[in-house]
């Protein structure tokens, strides 16, 4: 199904927020005299990577590791401080309002919580019908109808629930209510960001299980958030791996699993309980979690990994193409050093 040209690429693309305050927030006596001093999270740096049409790629990392934040960049919800994005080929991180609109339908996105995207004052109906009319004002009423009758089937929710509310679901029926919005109006591109997160384990199966279908149903194209590596190996075809906003590996989901390359991605890995495991195999990471304000010099994981040396400490690495077709970015791996 993939193809060699990409849907989505994004090409060094850096977001940083100022949380710097106001003025007095900013003041401080250093050295006999006042200076002002910026505050930078630095969520998103230098990340590259691109989405094959047809697949699913899924981010990983640990929490605040920029996963939501390169999202929300890639659906033009923030703008990058540098960098591109492109989808289809035409570049789309500069366009105003107005042009962002023929995006807008071809790219869509699935909230963490479905409760809090959804609002409560309107029916499933309306929530569905809004998109609708906004995007496509020449459909009549029954073609607006037979389209949301048509999409709530294919989510698995009965079509006579139409005028009930939000609250009147649970929550796996209200996150495919939230799917059903973002395949109203027939996009390319989904963004799912922790789409089953929020929900009981035996609903995560049957979520994950329609998205799935429908990727095959309507020739979707994936970029799967989440921090559950169980549910990453179960859709994903390529997994891209975040540690600090920074892209430290790049894979397809077997050789992810069965062959990872970055010190990162094994002791992620590695944190998994195994079936028939009598004592688990956990790779003990040194050191504390650095913040994204102050990043550390070199290789942003060199702090924690057990392997690192002066270089690692010094120079930060390049994303290095492996003969599997994956990336890393790891001094270790480029050295050839042995890391088992």
């Amino acid at each position: 199904m993939n193809t060699e040209k990409p849907l989505v690429t994004i090409d060094n693309v850096v977001k940083h927020f100022d949380i710097s305050g106001g003025f007095l927030d900013q003041l401080s006596f250093k050295g006999g005299k006042f200076e002002l001093e910026k505050t930078t999270v630095k969520a998103v740096n230098n990340v590259s990577l691109f989405v094959n049409k047809g697949e699913t790629l899924s981010v990983v990392g640990e929490s605040g590791c920029g996963k939501s934040t390169l999202a929300r960049v890639i659906m033009g919800l923030y703008p990058p401080n540098s960098g591109e994005v492109r989808f289809d080929g035409d570049r789309i991180d500069n366009l105003n309002h107005e042009q962002w609109m023929p995006y807008r339908k071809k790219m869509q996105m699935i909230f963490q919580d479905p409760y809090a995207s959804l609002n409560p004052r309107k029916t499933v109906r309306q929530t569905l019908e809004e998109p609708l009319r906004f995007h496509n004002p020449k459909m009549s009423g029954a073609e607006i109808s037979d389209k949301i009758e048509d999409v709530m089937g294919k989510v698995g929710v009965d079509p006579a629930w139409i005028t009930r509310y939000p609250h009147e679901f649970s929550g796996g029926q209200r996150q495919r209510i939230s799917i059903a919005r973002g395949l109203i109006l027939d996009p390319q591109f989904i963004v799912a960001d922790e789409p089953v997160s929020a929900l009981d384990v035996s609903i995560q199966a049957q979520i994950l299980n329609l998205l799935m279908e429908l990727r095959e149903e309507m020739d979707l194209t994936y970029l799967f958030i989440t921090h559950d590596l169980s549910v990453v190996h179960h859709i994903s075809t390529r997994v891209a791996v975040l540690y600090l906003g920074t892209l430290c590996e790049l894979a397809s989901a077997h050789d992810l699993f069965y062959e990872p390359r970055h010190p990162y991605t094994r002791a992620l890995l590695s944190a998994i309980p195994k079936v028939g495991e009598s004592k688990a195999k956990h790779i003990k990471l040194k050191g504390e979690v650095p913040t994204p304000v102050n990043l550390p010099s070199g290789c942003v994981f060199h702090g924690r990994c057990i392997y690192a040396n002066d270089r690692c400490s010094q120079e930060v690495p390049e994303l290095l193409e492996l003969d599997n077709g994956g990336f890393v970015a790891c001094h270790g791996v480029e050295e050839g050093r042995d890391m088992d």
